[in-house]
């Protein structure tokens, strides 16, 4: 199940570059449908104006009268695998004095794999796929404002049986719910505003209940500007950001006595255990969904907590905060003295190796080393930390669409993602004709990269 395991691994790393250990499951909810939004860096929330609304914001489907089919295909992830491929359906139709009706049906194929025992023998293959069903409903509450709701269902099926040991089906069913907004002539005739709150929801689980992830929550707000807005020349420039409602935190000391854990739920001393002497969980979690609605704002940040850094980054940490301190103050390259960080025994430090020496006494003690043997700053780390770190996680859209009359389209756009280091540049067309349209969409990047060279084609049919 390696190759699974690897995709997967992208597939987070693509669609929730800012997680960490355990941050969301049913992360192929955030896959962007529509080859329109494809071709405008993702930027749709305040455009939203197709049956495609359904998924960016279900709020846009208010304004819109008869009757629309969608659907789009992609070969998903190209630069990883040849048999990932995604297909989206969408359909919406109104009804005088009632509102709008529609919904969506994603389905994500992830192929096939192998599938192995525990000690690496071939167990024959398997295939694994994740589907979701959505339905909405859309109103005006002005003639320039519409709210928007969604009610979905959505399935995973990553392997039939666990491994070994592991009790339980690889599957997982959930629901969630999504919450849109649209306010049209906002502030201004051009401007339009738009607001969806997606993935509202129980925590998924698969195999193991205990170490269930929360859903991808994700606040998305975009404003949508006509720059030209003449009778046969139209141009709107649309930007998008979006934050990841999940508050995931690593093992982190909140207490200040400079261990991980080491008492009980009520405050008993315990060692071993996962709590601080105020009954605060210490090692690595997930704030529940009504709670991270709010800290997911600050918890980088602002709630303090020194992290255990492991050799890289936070996590496998030894449970211990600080304990060593940089020496070689002279900067002359030989051990002056103690018991050095020296990976190949040579008896001198070497260009490249930490200068690393463990101090006496415990946490808290005068003299207490603030860094890890990794040579990371763990004691007071948390006052080190900003604002800066929770903004570094917003994921920024922006988009232009060019409409020359109502049948053809140019569009280009920008996916930023600071922390998880993307920054593509995308590209499309689009045609209308007879109540049929077309619209394609490409995304550029550097080579290498899994969403590098992805195309995007879908279909709508108005009547």
């Amino acid at each position: 199940m390696k190759r699974l395991g690897l995709m997967l691994f992208f597939l987070i790393v693509c669609l929730n570059p800012s997680y960490t250990q355990s941050e969301a499951g049913a992360i192929f909810l955030l896959i962007a449908p529509g080859a329109r939004a494809g071709g405008m860096g993702e930027a749709q929330v305040a455009v939203a104006n197709d049956a495609y609304a359904s998924y960016w914001n279900p709020a846009g489907l208010g304004f819109l009268d008869g009757r629309e089919l969608a659907m789009m295909h992609v070969n998903w992830l190209p630069g990883l695998a040849d048999d990932l491929y995604y297909e989206f359906l969408a359909y919406r139709k109104n009804f005088p004095n009632l509102g709008t009706v529609g919904g969506h049906l994603i389905f994500l194929n992830l192929g096939e794999q192998i599938r192995t025992s525990e000690t690496g023998d071939e167990l024959g293959t398997f295939t694994s796929y994740m589907t979701a069903f959505t339905m909405s409903y859309s109103a005006l509450i002005s003639k320039k404002q519409s709210f928007g709701i969604n009610a979905k269902v959505s399935y995973q099926h990553l392997v039939e049986i666990g491994a070994g040991s592991e009790k339980g089906k690889g599957t997982s069913t959930d629901f969630g719910f999504d919450i849109g907004y649209m306010h049209k002539e906002w502030l201004s005739p051009r401007l339009t505003l738009g607001f969806n709150l997606s993935n509202l929801g129980p925590r998924v689980s698969f195999i193991d209940p205990d170490q269930a992830d929360p859903q991808p929550t994700n606040l998305a707000i975009g404003i949508n500007y006509a720059l030209i807005n003449g009778e046969f020349n139209k141009l709107n420039i649309v930007y998008d950001v979006d934050k990841l409602l999940v508050s995931s935190y690593p093992d982190m000391d909140w207490d200040g006595d400079g261990y991980i854990g080491g008492y009980d739920e009520d405050g008993n001393l315990s060692p071993g255990n996962d709590y601080n002497i105020d009954g605060k969980l210490e090692i690595a979690h997930t704030d529940p969904m009504y709670l991270a609605l709010f800290t997911s704002w600050f918890n980088d940040w602002f709630l303090g907590g020194d992290i255990d850094y492991g050799p890289n980054s936070p996590g496998n940490g030894d449970g211990i905060i600080g304990g060593y301190d940089w020496v070689d103050a002279d900067n002359d390259g030989n051990i002056d003295g103690g018991k050095w960080f020296d990976p190949d025994s040579n008896g001198q430090v070497d260009p490249g190796e930490n200068e690393m020496v463990p101090t006496s006494g415990n946490p808290g003690d005068v003299g207490w080393g603030a860094y890890n043997e990794y040579g990371i700053k763990e004691v007071g780390n948390s006052s080190d930390r900003g604002i800066t770190n929770e903004l570094d996680r917003l994921v920024h859209n922006i988009g232009l669409e060019y409409w020359y009359g109502k049948y053809f389209a140019i569009r280009s756009g920008f996916y930023y993602d600071k922390t998880g280091k993307i920054s593509n540049p995308t590209f499309g067309i689009g045609l209308r004709f007879a109540g049929y349209g077309f619209d394609f969409g490409y995304t550029y990047g550097e080579q290498g990269h899994p969403l590098t060279n992805t195309m995007r084609f879908s279909l709508n049919i108005e009547y």
